[in-house]
């Protein structure tokens, strides 16, 4: 069975991504930036043999020319709020360990989704958790069942990660990976490309 990963993934259009780094920072540069973490993390994390990467894309009928360029398979993630979505594509998947992440981190390496592959050989779940109090990666072992983990979870806060632990039955084991950070907000930013480009950027 091979480890599949998932990029959630919004098209990346003005005024529909980012939001909340665009009241900042422009539009135009927010989509930017969206644009060129998504086709960097494909390039990235795509041709990586250890796993099948697939792109979990919104809206549905969106054209994804990256995912034709760098030879990604395309599903659609559907309707209903974010854990409706991650939840249909945890259930729709052929069978084998899944780990969704994120399309606006540009921290993660291909030695993130190795060690969240590593951890489900002997854990139901794992989460990278993010420093907001939500997560940037979230892996399912998915046998001998596929538990449904994202009900009820108040997404976008600092509770996201504490809803949906405790949607899992008590005595779960669970593995976490390192924290890191989503790119949400103009101070975000400014630290990530300071960190990523040098002092003078």
């Amino acid at each position: 069975m091979t480890p599949t990963l998932v990029i959630f993934a919004k098209a990346p259009q003005a005024g529909q991504v980012k939001r909340r780094l665009a009241a900042t920072i422009s539009d135009a540069a927010a989509t930017q930036f969206y644009r060129h973490t998504l086709a960097a993390m494909i390039r990235r994390l795509g041709p990586d043999p250890r796993w099948q990467t697939v792109l979990a894309v919104t809206p549905d009928r969106a054209a994804w020319p990256m995912a034709v360029r760098y030879n990604v398979p395309v599903v659609e993630q559907g309707s209903g709020n974010l854990g409706d979505r991650m939840n249909r594509v945890m259930q729709g998947l052929p069978p084998g360990p899944v780990v969704i992440i994120g399309s606006d981190i540009p921290d993660i390496r291909p030695g993130h989704i190795q060690h969240a592959f590593k951890a489900l050989g002997d854990h139901e779940a794992v989460f990278g958790p993010g420093d907001d109090g939500g997560y940037w990666l979230v892996g399912l072992r998915r046998r001998p069942m596929i538990p449904s983990i994202f009900a009820d979870v108040r997404w976008s806060t600092e509770h996201a990660l504490a809803d949906t632990l405790a949607n899992f039955d008590d005595g779960a084991e669970i593995a976490t990976l390192d924290t890191l950070t989503d790119i949400d907000t103009g101070e975000d930013y400014t630290v990530w490309r300071r960190r990523a480009f040098g002092a003078e950027s």
